[in-house]
């Protein structure tokens, strides 16, 4: 089994980062022209950068109690494995 890699943040922070330049391009378009649908395009961008930051703890903090979950259900086989080994149970 191979060993435990957290997940990378690139795409995360580019995702990130690309929705905050464009609500902040957006929104500065919107106001200078006095176009507010675009005002209101701009705030849709910067909201759904924090909906990925948040969507990004919740999977991270997932796959942390899944690692968890893993470790201790390989304790259990392994405690298992030597109460049968210890009765002569080689199965």
């Amino acid at each position: 089994m191979k060993p435990y890699r957290p997940p990378s943040r690139a795409l995360t922070t580019f995702a990130v980062g690309f929705l905050v330049l464009d609500g902040l391009l957006l929104g500065y378009g919107g106001l200078s022209l006095h176009r507010p649908l675009l005002v209101v395009w701009g705030t849709v961008c910067v909201v759904g950068a924090g909906l990925v930051v948040l969507g990004w703890r919740r999977y991270r903090r997932a796959m942390a109690e899944l690692e968890r979950a893993r470790r201790e259900m390989r304790a259990e086989v392994e405690s298992i494995r030597d109460l049968l080994h210890g009765k002569h149970l080689h199965n």
